[in-house]
Order: structure tokens, then C-alpha cells, then sequence
């Protein structure tokens, strides 16, 4: 598709057509103002935000207000606007929920109740509406809980769950794409399905017998209340009708099928397959929990920039990156501070070089731009969520979210994927920008790891507006498609541990053309006189709150 003429006031943005690409032109202001960010800042960004003094910037801690603090006076230094409900903040109220007391036993002939074990063999996890719940009821199987009628798929046809738990194993069927999958399979839509067919419990088991571990969940679960202390979001559960989520491993998956006369080998080869496994498990489930509750306050730090055209400055661009991390945990050699410099004090840094790149642009794009740094990312995407539900500007406004987390800036930038963007007309701009970067794109080159659905970008979508999050290719410097035999190790090492400081290895100069290319595709959609839309058909043009 050819794209439309951009010819904005004073800036001079033109997209011509030669026989290869689609070449985009920018004045030499926007290009001087894209040159103003350099590694040098990107990297003092980074270290203050990473440094041990903010303590891992948890929500709810002064580290966290002390990244607030920086955030907000960097935008009010380069003429952002506040945007939040209260100048630059708006707050998100957050429970966390950890159980004081849980047990789970299964009542049958094949498994010693007295074998199942909390925290090891099972983790039930604790309620954060109900502080004492007991329940007991049958275990029915019901694949990968998934009803999509529209893919001609459903694990709850011809079962009946109404006042039972429903065992439910993640994935989807192997023809689903892997951005539906991760969505039609995450927590919180396992559990809305469960609740709409009658369940009042799910238990998740994993159908990976190497899996050693379960999801440390120690530190507590946590979801958004209102200002009457109800729950108004959450990635785990989703009403007060589920009594309780459990997950297990694949030696209780086993048991379980074993006992009602099924091979675990054959039910998964068959669900891969598209056709659903579901059948009672000849089983009771009795569960006991007594949770205890811890409310705080944290805040997402939001600022605008006004378009320059009469009517389209009343719609946003939107650039997001989350601004908190793990805070202080478990000890890796020696460090117990869980900086997050690659995640994600690296995307704040790239928004705030976006925000500079912005500010030195004389006549600004049509349409405004929002820039909204996000709590909670690491709890469940709580801070989006809560900004999608209750936005500080309308929400049919924002016409499309650039995200920026964990950028993993370890080498040089020569191809990028845009996570989301092949579901909407984003992908148009993208193609622009990486064209005039000299970056190529590529489909996600991990596609398994659902990373569509796994970042502040989904609560955008899951509101109904086109997103997309950039993220490193395969292309590495010699030419060759090595970049995972890059990632892996770091990703080992480094993800999710104190090693994640401004010590580990970065590559300053990738974060300056990761913050450029941002800017630009931002840019461009601010530019454009048509709002991006999802694209006819899609799956997740269906897809909203």
C-alpha cells in the first residue's frame, strides 16, 4: 500500500516512493532534534535511575518516589506539560496479598494427600479479596481453558464446570499465532473464562516435565483497589466468583490423568492439535487459604506535549515505558539490590530522550503526544492497566501506544521487531522509520516467548488502541542472524537479578538509535492525518475491556 503525503507546516516531513522503499525525508530541524539526544545522556539517565541509592525503584518505596522525582523534573525542565490527575502524577492504589496460611489436599485412591505440598509440589496463591477462603468441590479438565468461537475452538464444549475447579494447562493449539495464544492464555482470561462457564476455582499445571520450579510467588500477589478498597484490577484474579488460583507441576498433572484413565502424552498431542481434551478428573480438590493484605500508594508520572494543528491536537500519541522494578530480593552473588538498568531504566531514559527530541522541534506534529512512565509494570502491568481504565486525557483520544521496556541495548542496532505491529497500521510507520535508520524488521524472532502480550503495550490493546513495542532483531554486526546466541546468556545472567545494573553490558550508541527510532514512528503517526487502526479482520480488533 502506497501511503498517503505527509506535508506538515514548517517541518517539511515527506514520504516519497522509489522502486525499493519508501523513503521518508525530514526537514533539518526534526533531524537536528533527533541528533540532541546522545549516548552520553541515554547512559546518565540509566545510572542514576539503576543506581544502588534508589534501591531496585519498587512502588511504593522511596526509591521509587525518588525516580518519580527525577522524571518529573526532567520533563518540567524541557516544557512538558503535567498531564496527570494531580500536575505530573496520577495515583494508583495497590494492594499486595500474601498468604499467612494455605494448604491444598486431593482426595483419591492414587495420591497421598500428605504428598502434596505447598510451595513445592504446589503454590496456592493467596486471595486478594477474601482474607479466609475455604472450598472444596470436584476437578474437572478443561484443556487450555480457552473459547474462542471465532477460531472455531473450545475446551469447555460438552463439559460441565458449573460449581467445580477446572485444571487448566497454558498454550493454545498449534494454529493459533503467538501473540493470540499468549493472549487467549493469560492468567487473567483463563480465569474470566472459568468464571463465565460456572467455576469457582483453576488450577494451572504445567505439561513440561522438566519444569523443576513454580513461580515464586513469596513476595505476594498484587492488584489496583479504588478508593473504597474495592478490587477494580488484577492480573491474577478476576471476581470474587473464583474462590482460589493454584498452580502445579507436571507430577500433579500426571497423577491426575492417571487416575482418570488418560495418558498426559496423548491429551497434549491431541490439544496441539486443535481438538479439545476436557473430562472429570475423578478427583476432590480442598483447599484452605488465609491471606493478609498490605495497601500503598505509587504513581504513574504523565506529561503532554500540544500538537500543532486546530483539530488533531485533541488526539494523543501515546510513548509508555514503566518506570519501577524488583526492588530488593533475594541475594545473587553477593547483591541483593535488583537495579533494573536494562529493565526498564533504560526505556525511561529512551522517553526522555524522546520528550527532548520533542522539545526541540519548533512546530510541533499534528496530533499531541503523551508520555506516560508506568508503576507496577512488574506486578502484573497494574499502572497501565489502571491509566487505560482511568486515562488522564478521553480515551477514545489516544490513537496509538508506542511502548518502550527492556530495550536489551547489549549490540549494535541493525535490525529491530515490533511486537504488536503486524496486527495494525502501525506497522506502515514502522516500516517508514526503520527504512530512513537503515534497521531492518523482522517477525519476532521469539515468538514463544509472548512478549506481545507481556509489557505495558497489552494494556493499551486490551482498551481497544493499536500498540506496539520495539524490540531487537536477529542481525548482528558480523552479518550474520546471531543475536539470540546473544540474548540467551544475558537473559541467563542478567534478566530479573541484581546483575542488571549499569555495569553489565550495554551498548550506549544502540540506546541512542533505539530512542531515535521510537521518536520517529511516533512521529509519524502524530504526523499522519488518518489514526492508525487495526487491521480488517483481525483478532485483536475484537479485542477490548
Amino acid at each position: 500500500m502506497i501511503p498517503r503525503l505527509l506535508y506538515p507546516i514548517a517541518l517539511t516531513l515527506i514520504i516519497t516512493q522509489t522502486a525499493k522503499a519508501q523513503v521518508v525525508q525530514l526537514s533539518p530541524e526534526v533531524k537536528s532534534a533527533m541528533e540532541q539526544v546522545s549516548p552520553d545522556e541515554l547512559k546518565a539517565d540509566i545510572a542514576y535511575l539503576a543506581d544502588d541509592k534508589l534501591l531496585g525503584r519498587m512502588p511504593g518505596t522511596p526509591g521509587y518516589q525518588m525516580a518519580v522525582d527525577y522524571v518529573t523534573s526532567k520533563l518540567k525542565a524541557l516544557g512538558v506539560k503535567p498531564a496527570g490527575d494531580k500536575g505530573y502524577l496520577q495515583t494508583v492504589k495497590l494492594r499486595r496479598a500474601t498468604a499467612s496460611g494455605a494448604s491444598l489436599t486431593i482426595g483419591y485412591d492414587a495420591l497421598n494427600p500428605s504428598s502434596v505440598r505447598n510451595g513445592n509440589d504446589v503454590n496456592v496463591y493467596p486471595n486478594p479479596v477474601n482474607p479466609e477462603v475455604k472450598a472444596s468441590a470436584p476437578l474437572v479438565f478443561a484443556g487450555y481453558g480457552v473459547t474462542q468461537p471465532a477460531l472455531n475452538y473450545d475446551d469447555y464444549a460438552g463439559i460441565d464446570v458449573k460449581g467445580k475447579v477446572v485444571v487448566v494447562t497454558r498454550g493454545a493449539p498449534d494454529s493459533f499465532q503467538s501473540a493470540v495464544a499468549a493472549h487467549v492464555g493469560s492468567t487473567v482470561n483463563i480465569m474470566k473464562n472459568a468464571a463465565e462457564h460456572g467455576a469457582i476455582g483453576v488450577m494451572l499445571v504445567s505439561a513440561d516435565s522438566t519444569l523443576k520450579t513454580l513461580t515464586n510467588i513469596s513476595r505476594g500477589v498484587y492488584c489496583v483497589l479504588d478508593k473504597n478498597n474495592k478490587l477494580i484490577l488484577s492480573r491474577v484474579y478476576y471476581s470474587d466468583q473464583i474462590k482460589f488460583l493454584a498452580s502445579a507441576k507436571y507430577t500433579m498433572f500426571n497423577f491426575l490423568c492417571h487416575n482418570a484413565g488418560k495418558d498426559v502424552e496423548a491429551v497434549m498431542a491431541q490439544l496441539k492439535k486443535g481438538k479439545p481434551q476436557s473430562f472429570a478428573l475423578n478427583s476432590t480438590v480442598n483447599v484452605n487459604i488465609n491471606s493478609v493484605y498490605e495497601t500503598f500508594k505509587s504513581y504513574n508520572v504523565i506529561g503532554k506535549i500540544e500538537g500543532s494543528d486546530p483539530v488533531l491536537r485533541k488526539q494523543y500519541m501515546v510513548h509508555s515505558a514503566h518506570l519501577d522494578h524488583l526492588g530488593v530480593g533475594e541475594t545473587v552473588a553477593g547483591d541483593s539490590i535488583y537495579n533494573g538498568a536494562q529493565d526498564n531504566a533504560a526505556g525511561v531514559a529512551s522517553l526522555l530522550g524522546i520528550a527532548k527530541m520533542y522539545s526541540k522541534i519548533t512546530v510541533k506534529p499534528k496530533r499531541s503526544i503523551l508520555m506516560v512512565f508506568v508503576t507496577a509494570e512488574e506486578m502484573g502491568d497494574l499502572g497501565s492497566g489502571y491509566f487505560a481504565l482511568h486515562p488522564t486525557v478521553p480515551i477514545k483520544s489516544m490513537v496509538a501506544n508506542v511502548n518502550v521496556d527492556q530495550p536489551t541495548l547489549i549490540a549494535p542496532l541493525l535490525s529491530i521487531t515490533a511486537l504488536g505491529a503486524e496486527h495494525s497500521s502501525l506497522i506502515n510507520q514502522v516500516n517508514q522509520a526503520a527504512a530512513y535508520m537503515d534497521i531492518v524488521v523482522e517477525p519476532d524472532p521469539e515468538p514463544k516467548q509472548a512478549r506481545f502480550t507481556r509489557s505495558d503495550q497489552y494494556s493499551f490493546v486490551l482498551a481497544g488502541i493499536p500498540a506496539l513495542n520495539i524490540k531487537y532483531g536477529s542481525v548482528t554486526a558480523d552479518g550474520k542472524k546471531g543475536m539470540n546466541a546473544l540474548v540467551a546468556p544475558w537473559r541467563d545472567k542478567y534478566y530479573h537479578k541484581p546483575q542488571d545494573d549499569i555495569n553489565g553490558p550495554f551498548d550506549f550508541n544502540a540506546a541512542q538509535k533505539h530512542s531515535q527510532l521510537n521518536f520517529l514512528i511516533g512521529y509519524l503517526v502524530a504526523q499522519d492525518k488518518t489514526a492508525p487502526t487495526w487491521n480488517a479482520g483481525d483478532f485483536f480488533e475484537a479485542v477490548k475491556k
